[in-house]
């Protein structure tokens, strides 16, 4: 039994029932995930896959008594976007596989098409195939909709006769007299378009050669009238071309004079201009460098000459000042030292008569001073452990105490050690002066 989180893909349907569903009914996910509590429910699923039937109809009589055998092509599937089709579903197909659900969609669309076959004559299923899926579509879906199914498409793939029976070839006898009609009509109108079409091509070429002599003996004079005044005009045209390019090329050679006159003109006088424009940019120049170049030079050197005597001044006067504070500093710090170690040698002093003059009580002192210290260090391990597992008889102390007592007990040896390593016992008591 599956519970908890169940979840389903897109083309499926997830059931859920038992216990505590809205309304006492199974509850629905499509492409979702539902929660299934444990041992009160249960969870299946419907598939919503396309179903492609292929429905065949072999031998069935129609209206006209007339065995015909068809094949339809059918889309169905199981509906999952209206809550009640998939109720009606899940009542007639929950539990069964897909095969089984497309037997059944199968055998009832094939029912629906041998019915309605019956109800049609053999020239409307053969000539009116959309009526025949329509009248299909609609029966079949009526039907399929109470299961749940929706049918998504219906087309009508193929109608023959039955070979078996005595009414073979009744479809391709449909057609042998309209085909036969038509081929007449066919042969008929191409003899009379050919005989019109001969009798019109006869006087087409009639009326084609008259035109074409009456053109051929308008073109000839037409062309000859046109050579006469074609040889007169040329005649014209060479005399007054000829008389045109003897004066142009007067004309011609006169304007060239007259241009290279002007040019020359033109030259001495841009050539006296250039020279008076050199002149003056010459001037324009020299005035230039004068106020541009000469004078700022001049401000310039003058001022770089002050900056650096003042700069020479001043790093002078820094020296000087950083030699009498090295040197003030210097002293300062040779009389700090001085001093420091006047202090330090009394003090040395000071502490060398005292531990003469009082011995035992000042190691009295430095040992009582380094005591916490030793405790402390003998502490130390036992502050950096994590855990500490102590085991202990039934008279002895435990927890802080026993710690502490351990501690103490290690600091007790101290004087002992002591004793041994340098002779001098500081457990002895202090004599007093």
């Amino acid at each position: 039994m599956v519970w908890g989180f169940v979840t389903c893909g897109p083309n499926e349907a997830l059931v859920v029932s038992g216990a505590c569903t809205p309304r006492n009914m199974p509850h629905t996910v499509v492409g979702g995930r539902a929660f299934v509590l444990p041992c009160f429910q249960q969870a299946q699923r419907i598939s919503l896959n396309v179903m492609t039937l292929n429905v065949e109809s072999p031998r069935v009589y129609t209206a006209q008594g007339v065995p015909l055998s068809v094949t339809g092509i059918a889309q169905v599937k199981v509906q999952g976007q209206h809550e009640e089709m998939l109720l009606a579903a899940c009542e007639q197909f929950l539990g069964k596989t897909e095969q089984e659900i497309h037997t059944i969609a199968l055998e009832t669309l094939e029912g629906h098409q041998r019915a309605i076959m019956g109800s049609m004559s053999v020239e409307e299923i053969y000539k009116d195939r959309k009526k025949f899926n329509h009248n299909v579509f609609e029966v079949a879906s009526t039907d399929l909709v109470t299961m749940g199914i929706t049918v998504l498409s219906y087309t009508l793939k193929d109608i023959h006769d039955d070979e078996r029976c005595y009414a073979k070839g009744y479809l391709d006898a449909l057609g042998m007299a309209r085909t036969a009609e038509v081929k007449r009509d066919a042969r008929i109108g191409e003899a009379e378009a050919k005989k019109e079409s001969s009798m019109k091509e006869a006087l087409a070429e009639e009326e084609r050669m008259a035109a074409k002599y009456i053109n051929d003996t308008q073109m000839a004079k037409a062309k000859r009238d046109f050579e006469l005044k074609k040889a007169t005009y040329d005649t014209e045209v060479q005399t007054k071309r000829a008389e045109a390019e003897l004066a142009s090329e007067l004309q011609e050679a006169k304007t060239r004079q007259k241009i290279k006159e002007e040019q020359m003109q033109i030259k001495v006088v841009e050539r006296a201009q250039e020279v008076q424009l050199q002149n003056q940019e010459i001037l324009r120049r020299e005035k230039e460098l004068q106020g541009t170049v000469k004078q700022p030079a001049e401000a310039e050197k003058f001022r770089l000459e002050k900056i650096a005597e003042a700069t020479r001044i001043r790093l002078v006067l820094e020296a000087e000042a950083e030699a009498e504070a090295i040197r003030v500093k210097g002293e300062a710090e040779a009389a700090a030292i001085e001093a420091k170690a006047k202090a330090e040698a009394s003090i040395m002093a000071q502490k060398a008569e005292a531990w003469k003059e009082f011995k035992e009580a000042a190691m009295m002192d430095l040992y009582l001073q380094t005591l916490p210290k030793i405790a402390a260090e003998v502490a130390a391990p036992l502050s950096q452990a994590k855990k500490i597992t102590m085991i202990s008889s039934s008279k002895s102390e435990v927890g802080a105490a026993k710690l502490t007592g351990e501690v103490m007990d290690i600091v007790s040896r101290v004087p002992e050690m002591v004793h041994k390593m340098t002779g001098i016992d500081v457990a002895k008591p202090v004599r007093t002066v």
